[in-house]
């Protein structure tokens, strides 16, 4: 195992989740490392998250808790507790409760083993249609820099040496996506079958508008699959385009009258046209990422930040500023 832990999880409205969470994070971790943290990054939660975080940072010297300015994403609010962490081995989980605490053991064993980052992979997952939908394309457009077979079993439920992190300590730009940064700096990449559990209470987060923001930003921001597509695409209707001119300039060689119709022409003027809409579209998506990024847009902004105690007892003490 190793001898230092940091567990870093983004927070967004888990205001009755977070004190079992602890508890049960306090009661698996002082048995496998010799120190560890846990680091709530409040990701603009519009409950009393902040407030829970606090209290609890105020009972628990190992709890730090970071406040962002307004709800960045998940990728980005584990990205701002990545950089806040500490210790040799970093753990990410969801606030939930369906990664259990208690599988976390098991990732940091086959992290020994020799692995650079180690997915805690559901058994089953207990997420609905939509969020399985955006998870699978998720999984396709990482399969180009992972492999096929890791990329399928990716998960927020990760181990990883923190030293991995210093492959994308330069990282600032408002779309964030950690598998992809992790493959900067990694390259063994294992998995381990663990349980998934219902959300602890609530409903989840993801809305579909959420779900396909995020699929949309990972296949436009960390891949030029679109752009490919567009090449093949355009290519393809080029080619349809050839033919049908083949087709109508030999009609009128060998039978002596063209191919009649205004709806035939009106509709490959509308394909025509449709297609290249399509591709201005995917271009315009790649322009407006390199604009954020000229701009200087960052990837979060923090409010404020609080720690545990730091006499080492739990307990007693409010909590002091980080």
């Amino acid at each position: 195992m190793p001898a230092t832990v940091s567990v870093v999880i983004p927070v967004y409205n888990s205001e009755p989740i977070l004190p079992d969470l602890v508890r049960r994070l306090g009661s698996v971790l002082p048995g496998m490392t010799c120190d560890y943290e846990v680091i709530f990054v409040n990701d603009g939660s519009r409950d009393g998250s902040w407030s829970v975080i606090t209290r609890l940072a105020s009972e628990h010297s190992w709890i730090r808790g970071i406040d962002l300015m307004r709800n960045y994403g998940q990728h980005a609010a584990v990205l701002c507790g990545l950089r806040a962490a500490r210790f040799d081995a970093v753990v990410t989980m969801d606030d939930d409760l369906q990664n259990p605490p208690e599988e976390i053991p098991r990732l940091l064993e086959r992290l020994d083993a020799g692995a650079h980052v180690v997915y805690g992979t559901p058994r089953a997952e207990q997420h609905g249609l939509w969020r399985d939908l955006a998870s699978q394309a998720t999984k396709l457009v990482l399969q180009g820099a992972m492999g096929a077979q890791t990329a399928r079993n990716i998960s927020a439920f990760r181990a990883f040496r923190r030293e991995i992190c210093s492959a994308f300590g330069g990282y600032n730009g408002p779309y964030v996506n950690i598998d992809v940064l992790l493959t900067w700096g990694a390259s063994r990449f294992a998995c381990v079958a663990v349980d998934h559990n219902p959300r602890a209470a609530g409903a989840s987060n993801y809305t579909l508008a959420a779900l396909i923001r995020h699929a949309l930003n990972m296949v436009t921001g960390f891949s030029t699959l679109p752009l490919r597509l567009a090449s093949l695409v355009g290519f393809t209707f080029a080619a349809f385009g050839v033919a049908v001119l083949v087709y109508v300039v030999g009609r009128y060689l060998v039978l002596g009258y063209s191919f009649p119709g205004f709806p035939f022409l009106a509709s490959i003027v509308a394909i025509f046209s449709g297609v290249q809409l399509f591709a201005l579209g995917i271009f315009g998506e790649y322009l407006a990422r390199m604009y954020s990024r000229t701009v200087g847009q960052p990837s979060y902004h923090v409010r404020s930040a609080c720690s545990g105690v730091t006499d080492g007892a739990d307990g007693g003490d409010e909590a002091k500023p980080a």
